[in-house]
């Protein structure tokens, strides 16, 4: 018997400007729905969840929802004007939860809430609204953007705790790892339509390659024009996958030319004579070091871009991302050391800053300064041939800005800056309101580029598709280096957290020779635990691993949602008893060390 569904729309419809928005939209949602919400920028997605919520009156359609169903939203820009604190802002209001449910999340997040919020950072401002979202105990959890602001390990426990969540969400993401890992069946918006299919994130480029075949050849079989339109839709759907491979691949090759150059301990090699390979060094760091008061950021850290490079920057919040990057592009002066910088080098930073574009501006003027022409990168081309690169419309040339979704006016200032000479492209958090069908040309258009690359990002399938080295910051002054992406990053980082032991036996290296003598002896019960923690802790990273693999199953869930329930409450006890098993061991063998 089918699950009857905690909220739904019926014939759902809304106009927008002289149109439809969208029109004979059903909508159901199943008390345990994980579902993903996916468009492209100005399809209508937030406007979709705020009616799910209820926060927007439809044209048309009926709206059903089962009494005392709690529907709460994070939306993507909360509203804290009239705040004094983030704590003011998660307790305002009828529907406010309590206070100590509050505290509880926000010490997990690691938010100190009695910040005020007008000088609040924008990751300070995402923590809050999260705290008050799933303090709130709701039964339907509408997400836009959540991962927005945060750093990687905030990413890595919302995806935690919305795995044990026992209730129902829609989520609306730019980050693919996020989707994948977390739903489980995809509402796509698309052209005014909706539809739905029992599938997660991980199967949507596949279906909707299905879909796109269907359209074009329907399409064959109608007029002219519609068969123009079937060629586009090959060419910009399919033909642009198999283009992403190929460049793929040539990432791989870069990754292990990087892996070649590096030394064991994980120093960039100064490039041989010979080949001219000199040259193609665009900035060298020698041992910098910087400190802000009595805390060291960056220490003795060593470095050499080659012409040509992807490098992804990753770390926490206030792990020194920013002044890395700034120190690497000669903004910021280092305490010690040496940069230096190619003398030829002309650089562009995109940081996701809109004061470029004024409302009352028209596309035009920001591309091409009200002409009809623009030269980019020493070819000259048309603004409409230009914007439709971007994926705008061509007949939007005369458009104002202030007309633009957020993801649009983000794409038009990646067109912008693209457009201008430079053989280094700074991008700061390049991916946020972007949709997926924008970083798949963003991802083109880096992959493209002549010169050097330097990327800051939290999404990591992003920067797994774009990069061939990665700077792993923890905040303590050491930076790791890894060639690959962020993916490598992790594993990388996962080795190191482990104890020495069971490290060197996943890598199949030799044990290490056994301890000196030690000076505290231990008692029988902490020498037990010290001689078989470690393998303890290889049979729970085993069990997680296995545990994950299953829980990929993106049917797992509709076909057996007992044993789906089972897996995820493993995994957390899983989690935390190797997490105590780490800090039990780490603590016994600083008593061995003496």
């Amino acid at each position: 018997m089918a699950i009857a569904p905690i909220l739904s729309w019926e014939g759902l419809g809304l106009i927008q400007g002289s149109g439809w928005l969208f029109r004979d939209l059903d909508i159901n949602i199943a008390p345990r729905d994980r579902l993903a919400l996916i468009g492209r920028n100005g399809a209508g997605k937030t406007t979709l969840l705020k009616l799910i919520a209820g926060l927007v009156d439809a044209d048309e359609g009926k709206r059903s929802i089962q009494p005392g169903t709690r529907v709460v939203t994070l939306e993507q820009d909360p509203f804290f004007k009239g705040h004094d604190t983030l704590l003011d802002f998660t307790l305002h209001g009828p529907d406010a939860p309590q206070q100590h449910e509050v505290e509880a999340i926000a010490d997990q997040l690691g938010i100190d809430l009695s910040r005020e919020a007008a000088s609040a950072s924008g990751g300070e401002r995402r923590r809050a609204a999260l705290c008050r979202a799933l303090a709130s105990e709701p039964d339907l959890l509408l997400l836009d953007e959540p991962t927005n602001h945060l750093d990687l390990s905030a990413i890595e426990w919302l995806e935690s705790w919305l795995q044990r969540y026992n209730g129902a969400f829609v989520v609306i993401s730019h980050d693919r790892t996020f989707l994948t890992r977390l739903t489980r069946a995809t509402l796509w918006l698309d052209r005014g339509s909706l539809r739905r299919k029992e599938v997660g994130f991980g199967g949507f480029e596949a279906w909707e390659e299905e879909v796109q075949k269907e359209e074009t050849r329907a399409a064959e079989k109608l007029d002219a024009k519609l068969k123009i339109e079937a060629h586009w839709l090959e060419r910009g759907v399919t033909a642009r996958r198999k283009r992403n491979q190929g460049r793929l691949a040539k990432l791989w090759e870069m990754r292990a030319e990087r892996a070649a150059m590096m030394s064991p301990t994980g120093t960039a090699k100064l490039a041989v004579a010979g080949d001219g390979s000199k040259t193609k060094s665009v900035i060298v760091a020698e041992h910098v070091t910087k400190r802000f008061g009595d805390r060291t950021v960056i220490k003795d850290f060593n470095l050499r871009i080659q012409r040509g490079d992807r490098i992804g920057i990753v770390g926490g919040n206030g792990a020194g991302k920013s002044t890395l990057l700034k120190i690497l592009i000669g903004e910021l002066e280092p305490d010690e050391g040496t940069v230096t910088l190619a003398k030829t080098l002309t650089t562009i930073v995109i940081d996701q800053q809109r004061s470029l574009l004024k409302p009352e501006m028209k596309l035009r003027d920001v591309i091409a300064e009200g002409s009809d022409w623009l030269d980019v990168r020493g070819v000259r081309k048309h603004v409409q041939g230009y914007l439709k690169d971007f994926l705008f419309d061509p007949g939007l040339i005369d458009a104002k800005v202030g007309t633009l979704s957020g993801g649009e006016r983000s794409r038009l200032l990646l067109a912008r800056e693209f457009a201008r000479p430079s053989n280094l492209l700074v991008l700061d958090e390049p991916t946020n309101d972007l949709d997926l069908e924008t970083l798949d040309l963003l991802q083109e258009v880096i992959s493209d580029y002549d010169g050097t690359v330097l990327i800051v990002s939290h999404d990591r399938d992003f920067l797994d598709r774009t990069v061939n080295l990665t700077l792993g910051l923890d905040g303590s002054g050491s930076i790791d280096m890894i060639a690959g992406g962020y993916a490598d990053w992790e594993a990388k980082r996962k080795q190191r957290t482990a104890p020495a032991k069971a490290r060197a036996k996943a890598e199949g290296a030799t044990p290490p020779p056994p301890p000196p003598p030690r000076k505290t002896k231990l008692s029988y019960k902490d020498q037990r635990d010290y001689d078989l923690l470690p393998q303890r802790i290889e049979e729970l990273e085993a069990a997680i691993t296995r545990d994950e693999e299953a829980m990929a199953d993106p049917e797992l869930y509709t076909r057996d949602p007992n044993r789906f329930a089972a897996l995820s409450a493993a995994i957390e006890k899983a989690r935390g008893e190797k997490e105590v098993a780490e800090e039990r061991w780490l603590e016994l063998a600083e008593q061995v060390e003496g």
